[in-house]
């Protein structure tokens, strides 16, 4: 509770190390407008946006969520009194665990230590716009009794909460998903909430796909036909594609696509957590880099595990009409054809790719993260979901641009037939910097970047409307 609250609200004799029952009553009948006994979550948002604007909009359901013991959709005093009690035992836990130095107060230096020990890295000045907003006296440290007010009905227990704020945005999918994966809080954990984001975000993943498909169907023909195709404009070869299959052909190999998002994710997500344990020294905490190579490492293991679809994918989009009646016609051509070496076409530089994609991807996010905290983050920690979506594009963006070479090589050798000259990764690298020069190696990022700024809209769109439907908002 803001200390503001605590002077106007609370009698001098009521404000002792603890919050006594008479400031619980206080607070408790300034919250109950309408006197019947009984604070609903109308009551509690409107009290709430009164004492602080820094709230969030989902703050009184949180609250309610931990407070309603009985389900009833209200809170009587005696479970409004056990939430404050058990929720400000936990806030001085941890008060506890970020006075490093037990002196009583939390400074700059122990805010810095407090994020790193989390995988972020901030200046000395950003802690101190951070203490600036809990910091009451302007001694520029943060007590006990200022760090309580400031958290007092907050649902925040630590300054996990702050790093949160800044939790890369899962909600972009321009198809390759070899970016490090999305961290889950324990409570989201052990309240189950943790899957229902992932589905949401799967849900979300295939509807942005399938809007963009046309744009990934012409980026790899671009990558894979010759310089005199390439040489045609974009809305030309739009055209084509449609002569060539009709309409619908411009969604040729969606659906491999959408059907790999499941055991991606899922294959993803708990490599993710197992090698964040292997790299962990404390069995917790990860730092940037720890962060980055556990996130590598899983991205391996899941395109490992799905390439065979990725295989599949592209000689579907590569296909003339009536080539292949569907994927298991496909699957069942190639094995035919070129046997089960054929899934295994390109894994090299498709592996390879993980490395610059995750590594510029993950910096990117860091310096715009930073950049905005030093220069416009004033009292607030929070940008909004506007600036991590703005920065989590151009990362993305220059991810691409670092893996797109590869990504080219790789969509290469998995359109190369057997009955041609099997065609080695170092020696096709060699060929199109011969014939095609530098540029030969984007070829196709036009339609990549293009398809960008729509997968950002419609993903954020359907994003919200799903978590909608999941109760999540």
């Amino acid at each position: 509770m803001l200390r503001r609250l605590q002077d106007f609200l609370l009698p001098s004799e009521a404000c002792q190390n603890d919050y006594n029952r008479l400031a619980y009553e206080v607070l408790f009948e300034d919250l109950d407008h309408n006197g019947d006994g009984v604070v609903d979550i109308t009551e509690l948002r409107d009290g709430l946006k009164h004492w602080n604007s820094l709230f969030s909009e989902d703050t009184e359901k949180e609250i309610f969520m931990d407070a309603d013991s009985n389900a009833d959709s209200g809170l009587d005093f005696e479970e409004f009194v056990q939430y404050l009690q058990d929720h400000e035992k936990k806030m001085k836990l941890a008060f506890k665990s970020l006075d490093k130095n037990d002196d009583g107060v939390i400074d700059a230096s122990e805010i810095v230590a407090a994020v790193r020990s989390l995988g972020i890295h901030i200046s000395l000045s950003q802690a101190k716009d951070i203490l600036k907003s809990m910091d009451f006296d302007g001694s520029m440290t943060v007590d006990w009794d200022e760090w309580r007010d400031f958290f007092f009905f907050h649902p925040a227990k630590n300054i996990t909460d702050i790093v949160r704020f800044w939790k890369h945005s899962t909600i972009i999918d321009i198809g390759e998903s070899i970016s490090i994966p999305d961290e889950f809080t324990e409570q989201e954990k052990m309240s189950g909430e943790w899957w229902k984001r992932l589905v949401a975000a799967g849900i979300a993943s295939a509807i942005t796909r399938t809007c963009t498909a046309p744009l990934e169907r012409l980026k790899v023909t671009m990558q894979v036909q010759s310089l005199k195709v390439n040489k045609m404009g974009l809305v030309h070869m739009f055209k084509q594609m449609v002569k060539e299959g009709g309409f619908f052909s411009l969604w040729r190999g969606n659906g491999v696509n959408i059907l790999k998002i499941a055991p991606e994710t899922a294959i993803k997500i708990g490599a993710y957590e197992q090698y964040k344990k292997l790299l962990s020294f404390d069995g917790d905490h990860l730092g940037v880099l720890q962060r980055f190579t556990a996130g590598c490492m899983a991205g391996a293991t899941s395109q490992t595990c799905v390439y065979p679809m990725e295989v599949i994918k592209t000689r579907l989009n590569l296909s003339k009409t009536g080539e292949y009646s569907g994927l298991v016609d496909c699957v069942r051509k190639l094995l035919k054809r070129e046997g089960i070496q054929a899934f295994s076409k390109g894994y090299v530089p498709n592996l390879l790719s993980i490395i610059p994609y995750a590594g510029l991807d993950l910096t990117i996010f860091e310096l715009l993260k930073n950049h905005w905290l030093e220069h416009y983050a004033g009292n607030s920690v929070n940008p909004g979901i506007a600036i991590v979506l703005g920065c989590s594009t151009v990362s993305h963006t220059c991810g691409q641009l670092a893996s797109f070479p590869l990504i080219l090589v790789r969509t290469r050798m998995q359109a190369v037939m057997l009955e041609k000259e099997t065609v080695r990764m170092m020696q096709l690298i060699q060929e199109i910097y011969t014939k095609e020069g530098k540029k030969g190696f984007f070829r196709g990022f036009t339609p990549n970047v293009l398809k960008l700024l729509p997968a950002v809209g419609i993903g954020s769109v359907a994003h919200e409307l799903v978590k909608r439907l999941f109760g999540l908002i």
